[in-house]
């Protein structure tokens, strides 16, 4: 086999899963960053790495079906208690939010404390390993990412708050352990907040920034032999950088030509 096959057999899968965050996440984001909660999604996805880790711990397999049981419900209760927070407390949930990470963030490293590979399961979890993302997990994550897409595209706003972040914690759930924390908060985030001050196309434009940051940081990292997950995450804001500057600059071209 050849190197370029090899690279195609590695790459092709971590560009599926590309795809299908950047199809769900971006919706969301626009959501999350109209709410302002911004910090939502790491709080959300930090405390389903816990439960990842909490069934790990206990003994159950990283990949099987009772880890995903505990990475959801865990992402479930999080959800909940910061939909009631949100009720109670909306002027401070930002920083509720953050508390909420920290303490996730903590009971992380207290949980792989005892761990001999305490380092490395942290280190997926935050950076996480698309390059070997499984096409079985891929479909899996498809067919959840479908329901999730055509729910908040047939409801949206109706679903309420409630609704709102019981769909953001099923996405969370399947992304973290996709492509790590920081690429979901990155996708999640950067392409809406690059594309704010759009109309109609904002969505198409959004989605565009996704899928060119994910195809370019996974072309940038195996030409130079760097983690994909991070070069992906500069990549996504390299073009976010670009989008602005360039709407901020295409006004001013026909004046320049016009002199």
């Amino acid at each position: 086999m050849s190197l370029g096959a090899l690279d195609a057999s590695i790459l092709w899968p971590a560009m599926v899963a590309g795809l299908l965050v950047t199809a769900t996440h971006v919706p969301l984001g626009m959501q999350v960053l109209a709410r302002g909660i911004v910090f939502i999604d790491i709080a959300i996805a930090q405390i389903a790495g816990c439960g990842v880790l909490l069934a790990d711990k206990i003994g159950f397999e990283a990949e099987g079906i009772a880890a995903q049981v505990a990475a959801f419900s865990a992402a479930m209760g999080g959800a909940l208690l910061l939909t009631w927070t949100e009720r109670l407390w909306p002027e401070v949930q930002e920083a509720v939010i953050g508390v909420v990470f920290v303490l996730a963030a903590t009971g992380g490293v207290l949980l792989l404390s005892s761990n001999a590979h305490g380092s490395e399961h942290l280190r997926d979890l935050l950076v996480g390993q698309i390059l070997w993302a499984q096409p079985g997990r891929l479909l899996w994550a498809a067919l959840v990412y479908a329901g999730v897409l055509l729910l908040w595209f047939r409801w949206g706003e109706r679903l309420g708050r409630a609704g709102f972040y019981v769909l953001f914690a099923m996405a969370v759930t399947i992304s973290v352990q996709l492509v790590g924390l920081y690429l979901v908060f990155a996708t999640l985030i950067v392409p809406p907040l690059a594309t704010r001050r759009m109309g109609e196309r904002r969505l198409a434009l959004a989605w565009g920034i996704g899928v060119a940051g994910y195809a370019l940081g996974l072309a940038l990292s195996t030409a130079m032999d760097l983690p994909s997950g991070p070069v992906i995450v500069w990549t996504l804001a390299g073009l976010a950088v670009a989008t602005g500057l360039g709407r901020q600059l295409l006004p001013l071209a026909p004046e320049k030509s016009a002199a």
